[in-house]
C-alpha cells in the first residue's frame, strides 16, 4: 500500500506567532528523518512531560 499519510491536530486556541526556542530545546528535541527524502520529510518527536 502507497501514498500519503497525513496526521494533524486541531488547535482552539490563537497561536501566537515570533516566539523563540530556548537553545538547549533545540538541542534535546529527537528529529527522525525518513530515510528517502530526509530533507523535506521528518518526524519531531517531543519530551513527554509527567506532573
Amino acid at each position: 500500500r502507497t501514498g500519503l499519510k497525513v496526521f494533524t491536530t486541531i488547535l482552539d486556541k490563537p497561536y501566537q506567532t515570533g516566539r523563540k526556542v530556548a537553545e538547549d530545546f533545540k538541542a534535546t528535541m529527537t528529529i527522525v528523518f525518513d530515510d528517502l527524502l530526509p530533507q523535506w520529510n521528518y518526524t519531531a518527536v517531543p519530551e513527554v512531560q509527567v506532573i
